[in-house]
């Protein structure tokens, strides 16, 4: 299988433990109605009692196991796992052996007939709610019937039935098979939509051409990032860049040289900005726009200058030709609060891009609360 395999695993064993939780109660109302309808406690009152013990012992214990299995977490997930399967197996075994003793049983036809429509429906619902692991589903059915079957065929018992329920059991093996691969390939299939849908997603949020996130992304983040901040009375930090004379470079070079410096850009963005809560976003043609949660504005302007300073130095080869150039960041620094809107913390980052274009280019300018501008 492609898929992730302790994932799967994990999504298996919930779905066994679903699939035959209902067939407990079964289990327990079936072996009051064997014992009671052949009038088996009458006779064989020490059978009959140790059969509806041993059946009650191991549902109650399976009931109680998959209630206890839910708080004990992952920890334990593969101790959990064998004490589902081996009570399985258990339970199968004690209505095999028990089936396999009334069959030895001289002139009690009621219960015979009675115990072996009760198992063969018994292993045909087991198999099947066990198929999503192909190997207990057949173990299951093995321990349900072959000890009445090989107890037959030693004793010339009804060698009839007991060829009857052997085909039975192949016939369910080959239930088994067909229905894992089913379930296995409906799994995997699941699995590979929910990973499309995943990577849909990713590139709704990604900027085609340079790979970093969007501006629609950058929106439904920074109003996220805006409440979380404004409860935690935090400080967030947004800084607006735009790539000096741009247009210079795609009247020069060409609309694909620019496109390369774009990239080149984002790839120098994303390795100064690369903490966790950093969201860096292409916000339209040349500007770009980063996110920094818990950044004051003396840190965001140092990184600011760091980025200035890697773009400044950035000369990429284009054709033959040496293209670079330079760029502008404009801070903003706050801790949200009910009288600031979040329209404004960009449009303060906006004031300060346009301050440090106007003081020269290639410079850092810091939004402050009297509407003016420090530039570096």
């Amino acid at each position: 299988m492609t898929f992730e395999r302790h994932k799967t695993n994990k999504r298996v064993v919930q779905d066994l433990k679903s699939r035959s939780t209902f067939g407990i109660i079964f289990y327990i109302l079936l072996s009051l109605i064997v014992v009671a309808a052949a009038n088996l406690h009458e006779r064989h009152l020490f059978f009959s009692i140790s059969f509806l013990l041993s059946i009650w012992g191991i549902c109650s214990f399976r009931l109680i196991h998959l209630a206890v299995s839910k708080k004990m977490g992952d920890r334990y997930e593969t101790l959990n796992k064998n004490i589902f399967f081996a009570s399985v197996i258990a339970t199968g075994l004690i209505w095999g052996l028990t089936y396999a003793l009334i069959m030895l049983q001289k002139q009690e036809y009621n219960a015979q007939m009675l115990m072996t429509v009760c198992i063969c429906g018994l292993c045909a619902g087991g198999v099947v709610a066990f198929i999503p692991s192909r190997w207990l589903s057949i173990l299951f059915n093995l321990s349900i019937l072959m000890p009445a079957i090989m107890t037959m065929l030693v004793n010339s018992i009804n060698i009839p039935l007991a060829l009857m329920v052997t085909l039975f059991s192949i016939y369910m093996v080959l239930i088994a098979y067909r229905g894992n691969r089913e379930y296995w390939d409906a799994l995997e299939n699941e699995y590979l939509l929910e990973i499309k849908s995943l990577e849909m997603a990713r590139l709704s949020n990604t900027d085609v051409l340079t790979g970093i996130y969007n501006r629609r992304y950058f929106d439904k983040e920074f109003e996220s990032e805006w409440k979380r901040s404004g409860r935690g009375n935090s400080m967030l930090s947004v800084i607006l860049l735009d790539i000096d004379h741009f247009k210079r470079i795609n009247d020069t070079f060409g609309h694909q040289a620019g496109d390369e410096y774009l990239k080149k850009t984002a790839e120098t963005l994303t390795s100064v900005f690369k903490r966790d809560s950093d969201i860096v976003a292409r916000y339209g043609g040349e500007e770009f726009i980063v996110l920094l949660p818990g950044i004051n504005a003396d840190h965001a302007r140092q990184l600011a200058e760091e980025v200035r300073y890697k773009i400044k130095a950035m000369i990429i080869d284009y054709q033959g030709n040496k293209v670079g150039t330079t760029i502008s960041s404009g801070i903003i620094c706050c801790a949200p609060n009910l009288n600031t809107r979040p329209d404004s913390i960009i449009s303060g980052a906006d004031q300060a891009l346009y301050m440090a274009k106007q003081g020269g280019r290639d410079r850092v300018a810091v939004f402050t609360s009297t509407h003016k501008s420090n530039d570096t």
